[in-house]
């Protein structure tokens, strides 16, 4: 296997659900060598948080966010389980837990702690709402950040009852700011020396999203809402749906009732201008209601891009990993699912959705398989320098499963 760009970069990766997972993935995907510090009996809690394979081992959730790590199930209540991890810090680059404020400190590995045995360590800590302040400590969730950044609360329409965005959006986004901060502070050690600890939250990523609007509010205290614009909308038609974005062009109205086979309204005073448009958005997506339900997908999606209109079909995620474009962008890879050392999966071949980011060396690499339940507990303690009777003995004491 050619050099990654993390190849000699080692984490000791203490997340587990979401935020961390994927931000930790990243980094194994990239070459790191991830040790997933797991529950003893239990494991990341992703491993049987959705109901599917008894054993946790073969959970597409699980699956989903820790391919290309190794795991090891320690018990961190007595001392034997926390030497193991200082023993890790010695000669680890990266720790990443995304517990809630102070809990890391409790356990005995704050960054003060962990830099005392290795100071050019990076201490990645990811939390629902930040390391200080009156939320620091609650626990955080991706549906909670939503709720409390205002995501939730702006739709594009006020009539519209205020509801959940059905995917992760602030844990993937928080992850991949987590990621954006390691490489950050790897950096800065590549020219200090020093290590340093860094911080994202739930939070401030979704309130980091709404950049754009959260100026506007905070120079004009005008609402900026994409979503609300009075050219936009999702429209019906005879075997689907599409959504159309009116803007970035002079008279995008003039060019919707072009496609539409409607009169031009855009030469009414009432719609000419985007005031006069924003007032009388119910009738104008009425029209386009009626017209684009006489026929297909299809069809008015040609209509309108010989307008050259942003337009596109609303698929399912079934369809959108169907699609061609997918395929070509290789954006979902199948590897072989070696047998674990807990002996349960299945020989079938793993399918997950590849990283999103493309480079011309192809620096991606499917290594190996997300592991079972201390998979690797024996082989890292081998690489410690453990001998094999002490590795037994701990194992024994169930220290180590």
């Amino acid at each position: 296997m050619s050099m990654q760009p993390l190849t000699g970069i080692k984490v000791i990766d203490f997340t587990q659900v979401m935020m961390g997972p994927c931000a930790t993935q990243m980094l194994a995907d990239y070459g790191a060598d991830v040790i997933k510090i797991e529950r003893p009996g239990a494991g990341d809690l992703s491993r049987t948080s959705i109901a599917d394979d008894p054993a946790g081992l073969n959970n597409p959730v699980f699956q989903s966010l820790n391919r290309n790590k190794r795991s090891i199930a320690l018990d961190l209540r007595g001392e034997a389980g926390k030497a193991i991890v200082f023993d890790l810090v010695k000669t680890a680059d990266v720790v990443v837990n995304n517990f809630r404020a102070g809990v890391m400190e409790r356990m005995g590995f704050g960054y003060e702690a962990i830099a005392k045995i290795n100071p050019r360590i990076i201490c990645a800590f990811g939390s629902g709402f930040g390391q200080s302040g009156p939320l620091s400590h609650k626990g955080g969730q991706d549906i909670l950040a939503q709720a409390m950044s205002g995501v939730m609360a702006r739709k594009p329409d006020p009539s519209l009852p205020t509801t959940l965005y059905a995917t992760a959006l602030a844990d993937y986004s928080a992850g991949m700011h987590l990621v954006q901060g390691i490489l950050l502070a790897l950096l800065h050690r590549d020219r200090t020396g020093r290590g340093q600890q860094i911080s994202v939250s739930l939070y401030d990523s979704m309130l980091a999203m709404q950049m754009q609007e959260a100026a506007m509010w905070l120079q004009r205290k005008r609402e900026l809402n994409w979503g609300a614009f009075p050219l936009t909308g999702v429209f019906e038609t005879t075997d689907g749906a599409l959504v159309i974005v009116g803007a970035f062009k002079a008279n995008p109205l003039q060019d919707i009732c072009r496609a539409l086979d409607l009169p031009d309204l855009s030469a009414n005073p009432e719609y000419a201008t985007f005031a006069g448009q924003a007032k009388n958005k119910a009738e104008l997506h009425r029209q386009f209601r009626s017209r684009l339900a006489t026929n297909t997908t299809a069809y008015w999606l040609g209509r309108l891009e010989e307008q050259d209109l942003l337009c596109a079909p609303v698929q399912t995620l079934p369809d959108a990993l169907a699609s061609e474009q997918t395929a070509v962008n290789g954006m979902v890879v199948s590897f072989a699912a070696n047998g674990s050392a807990k002996g349960v999966r299945s020989n079938e071949p793993l399918r997950l959705i590849n990283t999103p980011i493309a480079m011309a060396d192809d620096a991606f690499a499917l290594r190996h398989a997300p592991p079972g339940l201390s998979e690797h507990g024996v082989e890292i303690l081998g690489e410690l320098g453990y001998a094999p009777d002490r590795i037994d003995a701990l194992r024994a004491a169930k220290v180590v499963s």
